[in-house]
């Protein structure tokens, strides 16, 4: 009998693995296909949209149109984690998913099909602010989603780690992302911006397949059927999420200001490196280089505060990175090719990693099951908000000095203040069991 036992409780013990990594790939793939198609985007406004969906005149005010459209899906994002924080909440978090993976999806091929200025008129920014819409929408939820899906599917003692692959798709798909756009960026800009800009928006539909057809297999967490079959979900998550969580909420928000690094990076980085001379398709190499080992070291930075807890290694690495983005701005100015490359790699590797991998756990376990979808989604939202127009705001400072790259840093680095603030106050819940997050401490 005590064999048996032992028996049922290993085959159980391997079932919950197995559905565990079956998240974590969905999880991955669902990021993967996100940041693929938002950075895309950001490179495509770094690099073209100023110059095919605007009319010509000042460069530098056409740029500031781009990035306000870039921008735009960052206040879509709120509206979106509403909405599909309800429905993550109310009926499960595998339809959800799928959901917004769809969503993001087709609005990033359409994309690919718009019409530029000479074409349409102002139709073409007008259908590209709408699509970007759609893109925010999705985006609103999709990281939340996959991260409560992944936190609640992993092992006792090793969520941090399964969650953080969520973080890892969106280094892939940043990865990705570059990749396609290297060879855009190496053809004659007359190709470039009459047609060669629109193939990595196609590509996206490889991704969307693939990352479909595993996000259908999956499963609803047990501990989110156990609320669903006692009759124990609220009707209103979002309402109910503000009223027994008010203080997680806020911690949320002010700790999602980790996330202006990597945007800012990756769409304001690239614009002033090319104002500086350095090559477009050198940017492109910084960025895939620092991602790929990003892969790796996100999960392994995750299985660090699994084992340390979170708010230790969250810390160390927000303010590494607020400290870093000057360097980075330094060596972006000078035009050093090699620093440009190791700086930005122990930034998206090294300190970034170790904040961004264990978000996708941390702010998930300070909610409970039944507002956990809504309450990560819309507190998330409000630093990846601000992060949207730090593009923005960072061209506005600097303008045409390109010596002027201080006030850039500066961005970034209260960001990172904010962030810090946030995590001093949360509640380390690394060692919490799974059916007690988010309830009251005793």
């Amino acid at each position: 009998m005590t064999n048996t036992a032992t028996g049922a409780g290993i085959g159980a013990e391997q079932r919950q693995l197995k559905r565990a990594k079956k998240a974590a790939l969905a999880a991955f793939l669902g990021g993967a296909l996100e940041y693929y198609d938002f950075f895309i985007y950001a490179t495509a406004a770094s690099l073209v949209f100023s110059k095919i969906f605007f009319p010509s005149g000042d460069p530098t005010v056409a740029l500031i149109a781009s990035f306000a459209t870039f921008g735009v899906a960052y206040v879509a994002r709120p509206f979106g984690a509403v909405v599909f924080g309800h429905l993550g909440d109310k009926i499960g978090r595998k339809n959800t998913l799928v959901l917004t993976l769809v969503l993001m999806g087709s609005a990033t091929f359409l994309i690919g099909v718009l019409p530029d200025f000479n074409t349409a008129g102002y139709w073409a920014p007008a259908l590209l602010v709408l699509l970007r819409l759609m893109q925010g929408l999705s985006a609103g939820a999709e990281t939340a989603g996959a991260s409560a899906l992944s936190t609640e599917e992993a092992p006792e003692g090793r969520r941090g780690f399964f969650a953080s692959f969520a973080m890892s798709g969106i280094s892939a798909g940043i990865v990705l992302a570059s990749l396609a756009f290297l060879p855009v960026a190496a053809m004659s800009e007359a190709d470039r911006l009459a047609w060669g800009w629109r193939i990595p928006f196609w590509l996206s539909l490889l991704v969307l397949i693939v990352a479909y057809l595993v996000r259908r297999s999956l499963e609803e967490p047990e501990v989110f059927e156990e609320k669903h079959d006692h009759g124990e979900l609220v009707k209103l998550p979002f309402a109910k999420m503000f009223k027994t969580h008010p203080a997680q909420f806020f911690q949320v928000a002010l700790m999602s200001f980790e996330t202006v690094t990597n945007t800012f990076m990756q769409s304001f980085g690239l614009a002033y490196a090319v104002s500086v001379g350095v090559p477009a398709s050198t940017m492109l190499w910084v960025s895939i280089t620092g991602n790929i080992i990003a892969v790796i070291s996100q999960p392994f930075m995750a299985w660090l505060s699994d084992r340390y807890g979170r708010r230790p290694i969250f810390i160390t690495g927000v303010l590494g990175s607020g400290l870093m983005i000057f360097v980075y701005f330094s060596v972006i100015s000078t035009g050093n090719i090699p620093m440009i490359f190791l700086t930005s790699t122990l930034i998206t590797a090294g300190t970034y990693a170790m904040s961004n991998a264990i978000y996708p756990a941390w702010f998930s376990e300070l909610f409970n099951v039944k507002v956990r979808y809504s309450g990560m989604a819309i507190g998330l939202q409000v630093g990846i908000l601000c992060a949207g127009f730090t593009p923005l705001l960072g061209t506005a400072l600097v303008g045409a000095d390109k010596a002027n790259w201080g006030p850039a840093a500066w961005i970034v680095a209260a960001s990172s203040l904010l962030a810090v603030a946030g995590a001093y106050w949360a509640r380390e819940t690394s060692k919490t069991p799974l059916r007690e997050l988010g309830n009251p401490v005793r």
